[in-house]
């Protein structure tokens, strides 16, 4: 569940596929059990789970798996979770956001603390690095669900600010609070989604040069793998120095 993922590339040259995915698959269920039990468990009338189960289908999670998250929110009754954000500052001052659901914020904060300190980065307060980026509705979908032209057609239709191209999939962006009226428009044409969430979108990259380049990844990589950590977002630009 990476946010603004400018370093993805270096990630996937690292090689870590079985570990990335079962990583994934863990948070993935963490969502869909918290969503369940905090509102209805027919995702049809809860947005929440209905988001978190297409992100998790588009990771390929068995159905099998997708069921057990959801039957686990009954039996997870008297566990409580918390949704956390810990904003601060890694090599080279690039500003990090992370986003956290856990059952023990004083483990979650403290395994972030020490990633801090360990690669040489600093944990701020809250609004310390989040000022350096605004939040908005990201909707993906496969670029097989339809042609540029229909969607760009589809996006303007619906509300959305932007339309992006990626490689294998199409970003509709839009403003933090109509995206599920923007989502609602587009279900009427494309019944697939890889993901709709909110994001943080950075108001200006920092670039790094490749010397250090390796030692950041390895620090947001860290980040993501930590058990109660469900994004990361970061103002990260990898420079050619």
């Amino acid at each position: 569940m990476a946010g603004h993922s400018h370093w993805a590339g270096i990630k996937h040259k690292k090689g870590r596929a079985d570990k990335l995915r079962s990583n994934l698959f863990s948070k993935l269920s963490r969502e869909i059990t918290v969503a369940a039990k905090l509102g209805d468990k027919d995702p049809d009338m809860n947005s929440r789970l209905r988001s978190a189960i297409q992100a998790a289908r588009s990771a390929n999670m068995p159905k099998d798996n997708i069921e057990r998250a959801i039957d686990k929110s009954s039996a997870s009754a008297n566990e409580n979770f918390e949704n956390l954000r810990y904003e601060g500052f890694g090599p080279d001052k690039i500003a990090v956001l992370i986003e956290a659901l856990t059952d023990n914020k004083n483990r979650t904060a403290s395994n972030i603390r020490t990633l801090f300190h360990k690669y040489e980065g600093s944990l701020g307060t809250q609004g310390s690095a989040s000022h350096n980026f605004n939040q908005i509705g990201v909707i993906k979908i496969d670029k097989k669900e339809m042609s540029e032209d229909e969607i760009f057609e589809l996006a303007i239709d619906s509300g959305a600010n932007d339309c992006i191209m990626n490689d294998v999939f199409y970003e509709i962006q839009c403003e933090k609070n109509e995206i599920y009226n923007v989502k609602k428009k587009i279900e009427t044409k494309i019944q697939n989604f890889i993901s709709t969430e909110i994001e943080w979108k950075p108001l200006n990259d920092v670039e790094i040069s490749k010397d250090k380049a390796e030692t950041t990844a390895e620090f947001l990589e860290a980040l993501e793998n930590d058990d109660d950590v469900q994004r990361v977002f970061t103002n990260l630009k990898f420079g050619n120095n």
